[in-house]
């Protein structure tokens, strides 16, 4: 008996739809140089005045929140660039992003040889970005340094698969990582869904990494 499913396979006209989207804005402060110097001569004075905090930072200085308080007018501008972002990215059902009070905590992170972040999140708010000030070692050579900032899928694929090698294919053909990691640069800010879970490899430079991440929320006025 032949077997009818072999030889004469059902055909289907499929259509690839991708839903679900996780928004990320990745940008560079223009003309930002000289805020970007206010800024590390504000961190360098906070972190020689004041103690720090234990969050995700393993090995380096997480400066106090309220850096909106002592960081300068740099801080005030930062904020204000950061927002901005933010509320591109951002749709109310029933009011324009212009009628929410938008807030935004920001503080300090200062990266040593062997620091590191663990993956995490920012619950209680909308929105959470980086901007990278000071690098460190950039070696001109191929040697990996690390200190890479990465995003996690938020659907947890990984841990839900009994196969762990698999990947979905995407709506570009390509299959789709657990994990992507962003090469930031001086000057260059991420913005993110609060939700979604980031991290920093560990970094092996000599010299030290300085970093400013935020957490911005809108609450009706």
């Amino acid at each position: 008996m032949t077997d009818q499913a072999s030889t004469n396979p059902l055909r289907v006209e499929a259509q690839h739809v991708g839903l679900f989207e996780t928004p990320i804005a990745y940008c560079r402060l223009k003309d930002g140089e000289s805020l970007i110097q206010e800024l590390e001569t504000s961190i360098h004075k906070n972190r020689a005045e004041a103690g720090g905090l234990q969050r995700s930072n393993i090995g380096g200085w997480h400066s106090d929140t309220d850096m909106m308080a002592w960081g300068g007018e740099a801080a005030k501008r930062l904020s204000e660039a950061a927002i901005n972002i933010a509320k591109r990215l951002s749709h109310f059902q029933e009011a324009s992003p212009d009628v929410y009070d938008w807030q935004l905590r920001m503080w300090a992170n200062v990266t040593p040889r062997g620091g590191l972040n663990q993956p995490h999140a920012h619950p209680g708010n909308l929105w959470a970005a980086v901007l990278y000030l000071d690098m460190g070692d950039e070696l001109e050579s191929d040697e990996d340094i690390g200190g890479a900032f990465y995003v996690e899928d938020p659907r947890f694929p990984m841990a839900a698969m009994h196969n762990t090698a698999v990947r979905m294919i995407g709506v570009d053909g390509k299959p789709q990582q657990y994990e992507v990691e962003f090469k930031l640069e001086r000057g260059k800010i991420v913005v993110f869904p609060a939700w979604l879970r980031h991290g920093v490899r560990p970094y092996s430079g000599k010299r030290e990494r300085i970093s400013i991440a935020m957490n911005i929320d809108a609450r009706r006025k």
